[in-house]
């Protein structure tokens, strides 16, 4: 009940700021979090499920992440053929994961699912990074759902997840909120609303956005770390923060000379973070019981806020 409260209070201060200030918050939260909360993400992720992200499947993994982190580089000075290298390596992503936990007509329904998604996405190529922007702060309702699962009662803690993460956004992209908008047209910069938007569409989409990304940084900054500290030992602790902030600092330099080369150098270092966590939900959601997570301390014990 404590905890689904925190994440009320936290979505709708989230809401009330990117209703006003959606420019703002978009670029400070990606200045102040977004280096940190790569690196507090991946910590989980690795400590949560060690058991997946191991041997031949881990090493194909980082190999085509690093390849579109080179694609997002490249990016900077081809242009759009980098772009569509970057969609291609992405469903290889995607479909190395159906193959490592896929067998049978499961995983010929599922590679003929990315076949046409593929083809989707590279006859779309802008309506595919939009939609990629978005699902990747819709992410963390798969991690919180499952962390759920060692509460005693954790329907409340679920439909709490769901209220911020789908109705709130929804919400806002069907007008509720409008009487509270501050127009921007900046989101034209973001590539986060669909080609060809009015201002008041736009506005929205980076409000959603906007919020979200805030919601995204509330997760993994301040709520796993502190109920679910799950890490590899090479990651524990205060190295990690440390590693977080570290890197934050590196990248404050490129973005105060010049922010759109800044953030095209921190998407390239995100890309990581972002595309690790598709194929572990994927393999998690399709494996089912083949997926066994690593058991820690925080499994066998819920916090006493909980």
């Amino acid at each position: 009940m404590k905890i689904s409260l925190l994440f009320v209070l936290a979505a709708s201060a989230a809401l009330g700021i990117a209703l006003r200030s959606p420019l703002f918050v978009t670029v400070g939260g990606l200045i102040a979090f977004g280096a940190l909360h790569n690196v507090l993400e991946l910590r989980y992720v690795a400590g949560r499920f060690s058991s997946l992200l191991t041997g031949r499947f881990l090493a194909v993994l980082l190999g085509l992440i690093t390849a579109i982190v080179l694609c997002r580089l490249a990016a900077l000075v081809v242009g759009e053929p980098a772009r569509y290298a970057e969609i291609l390596i992405g469903y290889a992503v995607l479909a190395a994961a159906c193959v490592h936990g896929l067998r049978g007509w499961r995983l010929g329904a599922a590679l003929f699912t990315v076949v046409v998604a593929l083809a989707g996405s590279l006859t779309f190529a802008q309506y595919h990074f939009v939609i990629l922007a978005h699902l990747h702060n819709l992410v963390p309702l798969f991690f919180l759902w499952e962390w759920a699962g060692r509460l005693r009662r954790p329907g409340l803690f679920r439909w709490t997840q769901v209220a911020w993460i789908l109705v709130v956004p929804v919400l806002v992209l069907l007008g509720t909120f409008d009487f509270a908008l501050s127009s921007s047209g900046a989101f034209a910069r973001f590539g986060i609303a669909p080609p060809g938007s009015s201002e008041l569409i736009g506005t929205r989409f980076l409000v959603v956005f906007a919020f979200l990304q805030t919601m995204h940084y509330f997760v993994w900054v301040y709520f796993l770390p502190r109920y679910a500290p799950e890490a590899p030992t090479f990651l524990l602790g205060r190295r990690a923060w440390l590693l977080g902030l570290g890197l934050a600092a590196l990248l404050a330099i490129p973005f105060a000379i010049d922010f759109a080369s800044g953030r095209a150098l921190y998407a390239a270092f995100a890309s990581y973070h972002a595309y690790l966590e598709f194929p572990v939900l994927l393999a998690a959601v399709a494996g089912g019981s083949q997926l066994v997570f690593r058991e820690t301390a925080s499994d066998r014990q819920v916090p006493a806020a909980v």
